[in-house]
């Protein structure tokens, strides 16, 4: 059917034709009543002949008419004329994604940014419960302003695959054995005719996203056989082979929308565009976007492995962590390198599994693994850096060394990966690097004791942590890090357990001494912020917490107890900007997400914190897989759980963290929080009861937390509030 300029079409006006397709015709027309241009698709005639693919038709287009977001087209209308049903849209001004790809692949920067808006597209959609499952380049419009709109949803579930990949009419979605989609395009499971759901529309976007990254398709074969049976079992060759600059973060995401199995995938699109908007945003330095040409060195990525403890005995693998960390510690000094953090490589620790594999499973480039002996005065460490995508070992080296030599091995272990990744130090670098935080090796092994209770973070821990620390102090006077971990523990147990003057007073003398022996310490500055922050000195605290950043713009803490600080103040906007930047130090971290969350709420940016829940839920199901018994990630997931929807799995997360540890005060409050966002107005208070005795830091975070409000009218609460 082919209708001339000046036909009409129901109350449409047709003013010339735009284009043809094995979906129909489209239009270029005009609403008269309404006096606006829009897009008219008239699709075949046969689609009239069967009820209930009309029928379908007419449900998916009024479900796609709700969708309003700005990127995906609007519908406005739907109809029939001469039995041929059509559909009225926005009119577009620009080129579909299919005719701009003509021009060559894109940089990292521009696939970035059109891959954002088309994941928050198709989140808004997948919302709604629509699934597109035939996205692909001709399916995207990218107008002149360079936004970018998804075209056909609801509609393109009425397309079928043909051997060449043209597109042609299909029976209804709910025959079995239909393969939906567009050939090169298709998941796994479409291929197999098993449920399309949002990771088939996933798994498109992975296509669609090398394509841009690479101006290649990752599935290439002679024949339809041959490109289905690429996608069903061969993997794409790796992007940096295309283009050097592009990061190994953004690989890694190209590869986990492509997983074969759907499971493995981005669980939303939400998901999938809060990790794009994580590279695309400012670095902590203030530099240019991650993941483009201008950061090239920051793409260079590094897991650092827990060495194998090759003596054997348990009561030696504080010693082993301890020097593990501290590795680590020394490479993040090198701002050209990404490090995963410790919460990341944790899962891996004494597991049977190659240093590829654990680089693929975490994108990282690079993966260094070692192991390490102690006997007597005599240390030996062996270590090796194996890329991830070659598996071939790039580095590798042996030391035979006496206790007092380890930071000598340390610093030659991470000069020798900068070389090896061709990386060139700046003096800072190679200043800090050399740096040596005591003389003593007997005083940094009772460090590393106290580094091992206060990871626990649990009051006997903080107890235990402070002691070796003390002990380290007495054996080197001058070890800074020591004072700065006796610091923490007084400024933790005055938070959570214990707030006495002399926790207090401890907790500032400490941070004092550690700046006063090392003022270059970005450890001693955060400790000194937090400690500055409980006797709410907050201009003084925030300068801390700014020379810690400054120092090491990769340190967690800083930014953590900076936010923390914030949010005690009701500065909202900075204290979501420091959890965010926290996070991003330490990806795999569970508080400072879930408390963005709470932050988010209080300024309104609901979509914002719908997408960091789920975040903060994923890290806290993680860490509970190998650490069942670990009640932070537990009371935190069960406040996630509860803002989602899940009463009853978030109460039994809330009652297995308080059999953990019932009289754990952090526990108390947390799970408090959990109870009031429940209902359970009771339970929350009789939490609370056993928590605010322990002095004005609970009360005063309390008053200001949005978990809390609906105890607000409460007697009991108030007079808790009230309470001296």
């Amino acid at each position: 059917m082919a209708l001339s300029t000046g036909a009409r079409l129901g109350p449409y006006e047709i003013l010339s034709p735009l284009g043809a397709g094995g979906m129909g015709e489209v239009y270029r027309s005009r609403d008269p009543r309404l006096g606006r241009a829009v897009a008219i698709k008239v699709l075949p005639a046969s689609f009239s002949r069967d009820p209930d693919r009309l029928k379908r038709f007419e449900q998916e287009a009024r479900a796609a008419g709700v969708l309003n977001h700005p990127n995906i087209t609007i519908v406005y209308d739907i109809g029939q004329h001469d039995g041929a049903p059509y559909v009225v849209q926005e009119l577009l001004e620009g080129q579909t994604l299919r005719a701009e790809l003509a021009g060559g692949r894109f940089s990292p920067r521009k696939a970035i940014n059109y891959a954002i808006q088309i994941a928050h597209g198709l989140a808004a959609a997948h919302e709604k419960g629509i699934v597109h499952r035939d996205l692909k380049p001709e399916n995207v419009f990218v107008t002149r302003e360079g936004r970018v709109k998804i075209l056909d949803f609801g509609l393109a579930k009425l397309i079928q695959v043909e051997g060449s990949g043209r597109a042609s009419s299909l029976p209804t979605a709910t025959e079995p054995g239909v393969v939906m989609g567009t050939l090169g395009y298709i998941s796994p499971e479409q291929i197999k005719a098993e449920p399309a759901d949002a990771r088939s529309d996933i798994f498109a976007f992975g296509v669609i996203l090398y394509e841009m990254l690479s101006g290649q398709h990752p599935f290439r074969g002679n024949s339809a056989g041959e490109t289905m049976a690429a996608i069903l079992k061969e993997d794409p060759p790796d992007l940096s082979i295309t283009d050097q600059n592009i990061s190994p973060g953004l690989e890694r995401i190209v590869r986990h929308c492509l997983e074969k199995n759907p499971e493995r995938r981005f669980h939303s699109a939400h998901d999938l565009a809060f990790d794009l908007e994580a590279l695309s945003s400012p670095s902590a330095s203030g530099g240019a976007p991650r993941g483009t040409a201008t950061e090239l060195q920051a793409a260079i990525s590094l897991a650092v492995l827990y060495f194998e403890n090759l003596s054997g005995a348990k009561e030696d693998e504080y010693f082993r962590d301890g020097i593990t960390e501290d590795v680590t510690t020394e490479l993040s000094r090198i701002r050209a390198l990404t490090l995963f953090p410790r919460s990341a490589v944790l899962a891996y620790r004494d597991k049977p599994i190659t240093a590829p594999e654990v680089g693929r499973q975490l994108g990282a480039a690079n993966v260094l693994e070692g192991t390490l002996r102690r006997a007597g005065s005599r240390l030996r460490i062996t270590t090796q850096l194996v890329e991830t995508r070659t598996g071939l070992t790039v580095w590798a080296e042996r030391y035979d060394r006496e206790m007092k030599d380890v930071f000598e091995v340390q610093d030659e272990i991470a000069r020798s990966i900068s070389q090896a990744l061709r990386i060139k130090l700046s003096p800072q670098e190679e200043k800090a690097i050399a740096r040596k935080p005591t003389e003593s090796a007997q005083a940094y092994d009772y460090y590393l004791r106290g580094r091992q209770y206060f990871h626990q973070f649990r009051h006997k821990g903080f107890d235990f942590a402070r002691q070796m620390f003390a002990r380290a102090i007495v054996i080197d006077p001058q070890y800074a890090r020591a004072y700065a971990g006796v610091a923490d523990c007084c400024s933790f147990l005055y938070m959570y357990w214990d707030s006495t003057a002399d926790n207090l007073n401890e907790a500032d003398a400490a941070s004092r001494k550690a700046l006063e022996l090392d003022p270059e310490l970005a450890e001693a500055h955060a400790s000194r912020g937090l400690a500055l922050s409980l006797s709410r000195n907050w201009e003084e605290a925030q300068r801390e917490f700014e020379a810690a950043i400054r120092l090491d713009p990769k340190l967690y803490e800083a930014y953590y107890f900076f936010a923390r600080a914030c949010n005690q103040q009701g500065k909202l906007a900075t204290a979501a900007e420091m959890y965010e930047r926290a996070w991003q130090a330490n990806p795999d971290d569970v508080q400072a997400p879930s408390l963005l969350v709470g932050v988010y709420n209080s300024l309104g940016r609901e979509a914002e914190a719908a997408v960091t829940r789920r975040r903060a839920l994923q890290a806290a199901e993680r860490q509970i897989e190998f650490h069942p018994d670990d009640a932070r990630a537990l009371y935190f997931g069960a406040s996630m759980l509860c803002q989602m929807g899940e009463r009853a799995r978030s109460l039994e997360w809330a009652k297995r963290a308080l059999a953990i540890d019932p009289d754990d005060t952090g526990v108390l409050y947390n799970v408090a929080c959990s109870y009031a966002l429940l209902g359970e107005a009771e339970e929350a208070i009789t939490c609370l009861e056993k928590v605010l005795t322990h002095g004005a830091w609970f009360k005063g975070w309390a008053e200001k937390d949005s978990d809390l409000d609906s105890l607000r009218s409460h007697p009991r609460f108030r007079a808790l509030l009230k309470s001296p």
